[in-house]
C-alpha cells in the first residue's frame, strides 16, 4: 500500500491552524484550573470535615467520571434546560471553546487538587517552624512558605498531568473544535486518507510532549536544584 502524503503537505496550514487552538484550550484550561486547584487543596489539607469533605467529595467525583462524559454533560446537557439557554450565561455555555475550556479546567482541578494536597502534607516540620519562629501568621506561612514550596515539589508529578491534559483536549474535536485531532478529522473526512491523517496528528502531538517535557525539566533544573544530591 502506498501512502499518500501530497495532500498532508497541502493541508498544513490546518494543522498548525489545529496545533494553535490546542495550545489555546490547553493553556487556558490549565491556568483556570490551577487557579482552582489551590483553594481545593488548602481546603483538602484542613482538619475540619466541614471545609475537607466537600473539597474531598468534588475531587473524588470528577477523578471518578470520564472525561467525554463531563465534555457532554457541559456542551450537550446544559443546552437542554430552558432556564440555561435563557440565562445571561447563554452566549458563554453555546461556545465550544468556552465548554470544552471549561470541562478540561475542572478536570484538571480535580486531579491538580489532589497532586497539590499531597505536596502539602508532605511539607517539612522544619519550614513550617521556620516559619512560625519569624512570628508569620497562618495565611502568611502558606502565601509565603508552604504554598510556594508545595507547587515546586510537585513540579515532576504537574508535569504528567500537563502531559495528559495536553493528550485529553483531544476530545475537543467532538464538539466541533478543529484542533489537532479535528484537522486530521477533516482531511480524513475530504480524501479517505485515516493513516495519514492520524499519523500526521500524532506526530503534532509528540512534538508538542517533548516541547511541554523540556520546558517542565528545565523548570525542575531550576527550581528543585536545592533538592538535587551533592556532589563531594
Amino acid at each position: 500500500m502506498m501512502l499518500d502524503y501530497t495532500v498532508i503537505w497541502e493541508n498544513l496550514p490546518l494543522y498548525f491552524s489545529g496545533v494553535l487552538v490546542t495550545l489555546k484550550v490547553l493553556l487556558i484550561s490549565l491556568f483556570f484550573g490551577l487557579l482552582l486547584a489551590i483553594p481545593l487543596a488548602l481546603m483538602r489539607v484542613s482538619r475540619s470535615p466541614l471545609i475537607n469533605f466537600p473539597a474531598w467529595l468534588y475531587t473524588y467525583v470528577i477523578r471518578g467520571t470520564p472525561m467525554l462524559v463531563q465534555l457532554f454533560l457541559i456542551y450537550f446537557g446544559l443546552a437542554q434546560f430552558e432556564a440555561v439557554r435563557q440565562s445571561v450565561f447563554w452566549p458563554y455555555l453555546s461556545s465550544a471553546t468556552f465548554c470544552a475550556c471549561m470541562a478540561f479546567a475542572i478536570n484538571t482541578s480535580a486531579y491538580s487538587a489532589e497532586l497539590l494536597a499531597g505536596s502539602l502534607k508532605a511539607t517539612s516540620a522544619g519550614e513550617i517552624e521556620a516559619g512560625k519562629a519569624m512570628g508569620m501568621s497562618r495565611i502568611t506561612l502558606f502565601r509565603r512558605i508552604l504554598l510556594p514550596s508545595a507547587m515546586r515539589r510537585v513540579l515532576p508529578q504537574y508535569s504528567n498531568e500537563v502531559l495528559m491534559m495536553m493528550q485529553t483536549t483531544s476530545l475537543a474535536s467532538i464538539v466541533t473544535l478543529i484542533d489537532i485531532t479535528g484537522a486530521a478529522r477533516t482531511v480524513n473526512a475530504r480524501y479517505y486518507l485515516p493513516f495519514e491523517a492520524y499519523i500526521t496528528a500524532a506526530i503534532f502531538y509528540l512534538v508538542l510532549t517533548f516541547l511541554l517535557t523540556r520546558l517542565f525539566k528545565l523548570a525542575e533544573r531550576r527550581w528543585l536544584a536545592y533538592l538535587a544530591p551533592r556532589k563531594h
